[in-house]
């Protein structure tokens, strides 16, 4: 939800404008219809198809986690994953075509979004999941 109310804003109050925060932080409207750093343009549609795989993969997954986090950092990877997919559904001319919002832009990174960003602290916290459940599990003999 964080994610769309800050893409419709970014998309009627940025225009043609950037607007500078701090330092190298600003604001800077920009369509991504390709994936991460701006690679695969033109391959919506999978990338829609695919993020929409992760989403019920990790849903199943949820109900099986036995990591108080994993449940938490799921949730970020889904959300943030169906907030981009919801604009490749709505942003665009035809389905899964749309251009991803992005609009936080620290000029030394690609101009990303709230949703990249929920992905990416969901994807490492499901990481660090993992790597303190292979912890404790007992080594085979």
């Amino acid at each position: 939800m964080l994610d769309q109310v800050s893409k419709h804003w970014a998309v009627n109050a940025l225009d043609d404008r950037m607007v500078d925060i701090v330092g190298s932080l600003r604001f800077n409207l920009a369509f991504n219809e390709g994936m991460a750093f701006s690679r695969g343009n033109g391959l919506g549609p999978i990338i829609g198809v695919v993020a929409l795989v992760v989403v019920v993969v990790l849903l199943v997954s949820v109900g099986r986690a036995t990591n108080r986090w994993y449940p938490r950092a799921a949730g970020l990877v889904m959300g943030g994953a169906l907030g981009n997919v919801v604009d490749r559904l709505f942003r665009g001319r035809a389905w899964l075509r749309g251009g991803v919002v992005d609009f936080i832009d620290v000029q030394w990174w690609p101009i990303f979004n709230v949703a990249d960003m929920a992905v990416t602290v969901g994807g490492v916290l499901l990481l660090l999941t993992s790597l303190s459940a292979e912890r404790r599990s007992p080594v085979p003999r």
